[in-house]
This record gives structure tokens, sequence and C-alpha cells, in this order.
């Protein structure tokens, strides 16, 4: 409990004045205190003092009494709290993002100065320019979080942005599908078949006939692969480091973890490349069966994860194909699963969903085309 002192001011009249201990700072880890001087009487100085005493119980240290940061130092700090809780790739996608889209534009406010009409316009700025948008504000959102729990802000001026979202012109929400239909599978299938290399057109038909992640498709050893019992397990993934390297690292989620089984036709398209395999290293000296070899290797013997985008780009454009991403083959896999009959159930296993509303969202797609397909079915058997 400070203490008010009475004292003598250079003109010789008489006032009160107190030092109050506030606290260590959490940003420089130094001991703060306050003196507040020149009240006229003990009863003022007793309000003042009692006023800034629940001010610090309140909210901390007095906004004059702390260092004030920047959005960036916030964001270094946030950073260390943040690296322990996600995988390597996930840290260096999220870093990467900050810098690019983020920084740039906050970086060196002083939080306390950023408010919500200036991260509504920045908001939009983002809406605007970056596809996965979301992400973005969500990120802005946790780092004034985080500059909250610091007591350095009092409310998240993100609390009271509006979020824009996608429309088309009749006013429902747009949603790209990422995803072929049976018939679009098949012609791009055969054309890689026919015209492209034998290990692509696998690399795709492994992807749309079990639907993988292409980081697993990236990671997949022949010993994971067992040509006897029809199974592949799926137990690892290749990803981006912080430094910007590929590496091995466990699955997405524990869910991840799987073995499933695969149709002939894939298993003996599996088995006609490792053989091809096997005559192509046999050329350099080298033997499959030598240590835990790759299923898939890009041409300097590395991962293929940074090949499968640009070759799906280029084979696209190349034969006027409607768009889709890697992703969109996994999409793929679990729509015609949920046409050929199998259950909601079935399909999270076999794809390695951690949350069923995941697999809820696409069977719901498979349902709406269903029933829009309804009508015409009618209409076709009736005849008239």
């Amino acid at each position: 409990m400070a203490k008010i002192k009475k004292y003598t001011k250079k003109d010789g009249s008489k006032a009160y004045m107190f030092n109050l201990y506030l606290g260590t700072d959490p940003v420089t880890g130094k001991q703060r205190r306050t003196t507040r001087r020149g009240f006229r009487t003990m009863a003022e100085a007793k309000t003042a003092l009692s006023r800034l005493e629940l001010e610090v119980m309140e909210n901390g240290l007095p906004t004059s009494s702390r260092k004030i940061m920047t959005f960036e130092e916030v964001y270094k700090i946030w950073l260390e709290q943040y690296k322990p809780t996600v995988k390597e790739s996930t840290l260096y996608t999220q870093t990467s993002v900050i810098k690019t889209h983020i920084l740039p534009y906050f970086g060196s406010l002083r939080v306390d100065k950023i408010d919500t009409a200036y991260c509504q316009k920045q908001v939009n700025r983002i809406f605007n320019t970056t596809k996965n948008y979301n992400n973005v504000f969500n990120l802005i959102r946790r780092i004034l979080d985080y500059a909250k729990s610091m007591k350095q802000i009092r409310v998240n001026p993100m609390d009271d942005v509006v979020i824009p979202k996608r429309k088309r012109e009749n006013g429902s929400v747009e949603k790209v599908l990422n995803f072929y239909t049976k018939d679009q599978l098949r012609t791009f299938l055969k054309l890689l078949k026919e015209n492209e290399s034998y290990q692509m057109y696998v690399i795709f038909r492994v992807l749309a006939f079990t639907g993988m992640r292409k980081g697993e498709l990236s990671a997949l050893k022949w010993s994971d692969v067992d040509f006897e019992n029809g199974t592949i397990s799926i137990n690892k993934t290749v990803a981006i480091g912080s430094n910007g390297k590929l590496h091995i690292q466990t699955p997405k989620t524990n869910k991840s973890i799987r073995t499933i089984s695969i149709d002939d036709t894939t298993l003996n398209i599996l088995r006609s490349w490792k053989n091809e395999l096997k005559k192509e290293l046999f050329k350099q000296g080298e033997n499959i069966n030598h240590g835990d070899r790759l299923v898939f290797i890009s041409k300097h013997g590395l991962y293929m994860l940074r090949n499968i985008n640009p070759f799906l780009k280029k084979i696209i454009q190349k034969y006027n194909l409607p768009p889709i991403k890697p992703h969109g083959f996994r999409h793929t896999h679990a729509s015609l699963l949920f046409e050929s009959g199998a259950s909601i159930k079935e399909v999270q296993d076999r794809l390695g969903h951690e949350n069923i509303k995941t697999t809820m969202d696409i069977y719901t797609h498979v349902t709406q085309s269903a029933r829009e397909k309804t009508a015409e079915k009618f209409a076709n058997y009736i005849g008239f």
C-alpha cells in the first residue's frame, strides 16, 4: 500500500504526494513505479491513489508507464508461443503469409494506434487481392488478441470489422468446386496415359483412386505398398520446413495415419511402374530393393511434392481441361465414393478426416448434385 506524504512546494505552500508500485512491465521485465504529486488535500490524494490502484488491478500498467509495442514486436513474441503448437510445415506457411500480406501494412504501427477503420481498410484490400483471405484475417486477429492479453490494447480492433463474402450475381455465396466428375477423370487419365510420362499418369491415378494428399503420396515408399494384400499404409508426409526445404514428417492429424485397400487395376499399375523404375535404376547401376526407396521420385532423385502442381497446371492448359488442383483429386475420390454408395464413416476413415464435418461437406455437395438431377430423371422417365 502506497503512503501519502505531505511536502512543501517551491512557493512554500503545502501539498500531498504518493509513490505507487505498478508491477513488472511484461515487455521489458523492469519494475515500474509512478509518483503523483500536487494534491491540495489528503482526501484528494487518497481518491487519486484509489483510482490508480483500481486501474492497475483491472487493466495492468497504465499506458504512460509501459512500453507500447509495434505490431511487428507483438508478432515476434506471439510467434515464440505459436511455434511449439504447430508442425514445421504449418509454421513455414503461416509466417510466409504474415510476412507477405500483413507486416508490410501493420508491422511498423503501434498496436494502440491501430483502429477498426484501419483494420477494415486492410481487410477489404486483402479480400480483393488474396485467395486465402480468411486465413490472413484470422492471423491479424490472433496477433492483436495476443496484444490484448499483454495489456498493450484494451480491445481488439478486429472485433468490429465486417468480413466480406464473395457472392454470385444471384446473391448466393460463391464456392468453387475443386473436383472432377467420373467422365472428366476418365478423360484426364486417358490423356496422361497416352501422351505424358508414365510416372505422372501413375501419380494421378493413385491420387484419384486412393484420395491421398499429395504430401502423403510424395512420402510413399515401396515398403508402404503391400502387393500381396492389396493395401497402402499412409504414415508420413512430405512438407516444407521453416528453412524452405522439404522433409518427412508425421501426417496432418492422428486420423491421417491409416491403411487403405486399393483396387486390383491400380495395384497392377503400381506393379508395372515398379518394374519400369527397376529398369531405369538398373541402367544407373542401382537396385530398387536397396534401401527403402520412394515410389515416386523427381529426375534428380528428390521428392515429387514440388513437381505436381506445375505439371498439372501445364496439362490443364495444354489440353484445355476444366481447372482442378492436386487436392481436387482427393475431393474427386470422396465424391465418387459417395456416388458409388459408400457410407460417410467409410469415406471419413479412408480419407483420414479428423473431423467428420469435412466429410459431411463433401457429402452435402454430392447429394445436392443428385437432387438437382431428380427432376430431369423424372421427365426422362415420363417422356412427355
